[in-house]
């Protein structure tokens, strides 16, 4: 089928995403930057389960020359997942210069290394798919989580802007904006705050992994030949 990069693949959502597409056969290195471990352990499985060649890759995505490094290392992918991220929950005033330059590192710098290396392969084939995982505060904003919906919004609009660019060359770039998803980001919310999220989304459940992850392997499809620069909401109706 080809050959896949995902990023922050050692998390929930991440590693839904490597199992859907370890199904369609497709060739996938799993990026992680500190869980290790689990990465290696997802890397076995899929080989395992699923008669493919994947394989764990460390490296940090804020740092452009690594994620060069990276690149050089693994070859031309046809698919590129930005799947890697972090939230924090701080009240606006009380963002420190850290705390901000953090989240924009993981989540658009990021994006935004990874997206570069993987066009030079990209435009010289004419063909690939870039997908982003967003978010809906990215669409929306969030209180409490100002960084945290920047660094989605500007996501959004690279998305948008980076599809214009390189439709030319017969790549696809979208965005998965993901709304409230059941994974270990939530292990910190009550039951109580579970529920509430449940009865404020119009499909009466939480979104899972796998959601996300059958988003993605259609945006990669030819099924969606026709489609790029669009938000794709994941959301449950959580925001219209």
């Amino acid at each position: 089928m080809g050959n896949i990069l995902i990023t922050g693949a050692s998390g929930g959502i991440g590693a839904a995403i490597a199992e859907a597409f370890a199904k369609k056969g497709y060739n996938i290195v799993l990026n992680y930057n500190k869980n290790e471990q689990r990465a290696q352990n997802l890397a076995k499985k899929l080989n395992q389960n699923y008669g493919v060649n994947c394989l764990s890759y460390g490296c940090d995505i804020t740092d452009s020359e690594a994620v060069k490094k990276m690149f050089e290392e693994i070859g031309d992918v046809d698919v590129l997942v930005n799947n890697a991220g972090i939230s924090q929950q701080k009240l606006f005033t009380d963002i420190s210069d850290e705390d901000w330059r953090k989240m924009i590192s993981v989540n658009t710098d990021g994006v935004f290394y990874c997206s570069r290396e993987a066009l030079k392969g990209m435009i010289r084939k004419k063909s690939g798919s870039i997908i982003n995982i967003g978010s809906m505060w990215g669409e929306v904003g969030a209180s409490c989580e100002v960084h945290y919906s920047a660094s989605k919004a500007a996501v959004i609009g690279l998305t948008k802007a980076l599809a214009k660019e390189v439709a030319p060359s017969n790549i696809r770039v979208n965005c998965i904006s993901p709304g409230v998803i059941d994974t270990e980001m939530m292990n910190s919310f009550s039951k109580e705050d579970k529920a509430q999220l449940v009865e404020e989304t119009p499909l009466m459940r939480l979104g899972t992994p796998e959601d996300i992850a059958n988003a993605a392997v259609f945006l990669a499809s030819e099924k969606s030949a026709f489609i790029t620069g669009q938000i794709l909401g994941v959301n449950g109706g959580f925001i219209i």
